[in-house]
């Protein structure tokens, strides 16, 4: 790196290039001092400076290790510290310390196109990306039910890199990319209900399967993502919206109202109560890196919790403000309609007839909201 002032011999081992695909987005060493090469393709949620203060550089190293550690399963994951054993990587707590289990597999992800490489590093996006190398089903029993084995680290970077509690894993087939989801049977059954309830609207979502692994149900979705479109959490976009004086919740109600209040509604409808900030989010063009909508609706095995009143629990998507999931979900029907398409088949409840009730009783509620819907 030009005015660096490293060995040439010691270049790739103090310096970092961040790959936006085939693109050199910015380079950041170990001292913390950074060069930014394309602020339009930046991660929404890497924030550099090209200060060469001391502060500066701390803030730099600092939230390289962190963004790479986002890009990394937590502790919390089911099977994680079985995961991590696979590869002989240690349980890594700190930012740092996840952060170099991510840099050894280039930091690859399903969620988007960045990487990593060591500068001086010959290595392009077509020889790591996830999309164009076949993905390893040895692994899946690693992922889907603990079963510890030798692994590498490139192996299971699907996995290692996709978020959330449950037991998760990618599969490749012929027609794509699938993830299975297991946790319990109650949890498959939950998530497979919510999904036939919300097929019934109008609203952009990731439709789940049932399925089958092990001899034991799964449920199964469709890869949202692609080498076209990536995918950014609400809680990534925040930190880019903090660093650019902008409003989240304004920028989602103006680029995909119907994506942003129908959430609330289904979310409602299904009694969903984990619509965190990592669970929702944009869907952004690679080839300009921008969000052209939010990312269809995913992720209901946590549906049906909180659905013993017709209020239903906090709604967390419209935070900092407060209201409950029904007053979310009225004030959305006003503001987009209900959008609803057919009456879900009755026999998706099976034996809980406390939430076919419930279900019953907030449809109810929001039909009565239509006749004043905006537009």
């Amino acid at each position: 790196m030009e005015g660096y002032g490293y060995p040439a011999q010691k270049k790739e081992k103090r310096c970092y290039e961040i790959m936006h695909a085939d693109r050199l987005v910015a380079r950041v060493d170990l001292a913390g001092k950074a060069q930014v090469l394309s602020w339009q393709y930046m991660p929404f949620d890497l924030y550099l400076e090209e200060e060469t203060d001391i502060d500066a550089r701390l803030n730099n190293l600092e939230n390289f290790y962190h963004w790479c550690a986002s890009r990394m399963l937590t502790l919390d994951r089911t099977y994680a510290k079985e995961i991590l054993n696979s590869i002989g990587a240690p349980q890594a707590v700190t930012d740092r310390e996840r952060a170099q289990v991510v840099l050894s597999y280039h930091a690859v992800s399903l969620t988007d196109v960045y990487w990593v490489r060591p500068m001086g590093e010959a290595c392009s996006f077509a020889a790591v990306n996830l999309y164009d190398n076949s993905l390893s089903k040895a692994v899946i029993p690693i992922s889907l039910r603990g079963k510890q084995m030798t692994a590498t680290n490139q192996e299971l970077a699907q996995d290692l890199s996709t978020a959330g509690c449950f037991p998760k894993a990618w599969i490749q087939e012929k027609d794509g990319f699938w993830l299975l989801k297991d946790g319990d049977a109650d949890a498959v059954q939950r998530e497979l209900a919510a999904s036939a309830i919300c097929r019934c609207f109008d609203i952009p979502q990731v439709e789940y399967e049932e399925a089958f692994y092990d001899g034991e149900p799964v449920t199964r979705s469709r890869l949202v993502t692609s080498r076209r479109y990536s995918l950014v959490t609400k809680m990534a976009f925040d930190i880019y919206a903090v660093n650019h004086d902008l409003n989240t919740l304004e920028i989602c109600k103006r680029l995909d109202p119907v994506g942003y209040y129908g959430m609330n509604i289904l979310d409602y409808l299904t009694g969903n109560t984990d619509r965190h900030p990592e669970n929702w989010g944009f869907l952004v063009d690679n080839e300009t890196n921008q969000a052209v909508s939010l990312y269809p609706l995913m992720d209901f095995n946590r549906a049906f919790f909180s659905y013993d009143t017709l209020e239903g629990a906090n709604c967390l998507t419209v935070l900092p403000a407060k209201q409950t999931q029904r007053e979310a979900a009225i004030e959305a029907v006003r503001r987009i309609g209900l959008r609803q398409k057919c009456e879900p088949d009755p026999s998706l409840f099976g034996v809980r007839g406390d939430w076919a009730e419930m279900f019953e009783r907030r449809l109810r509620e929001l039909k009565k909201q239509e006749s004043g819907t905006a537009f």
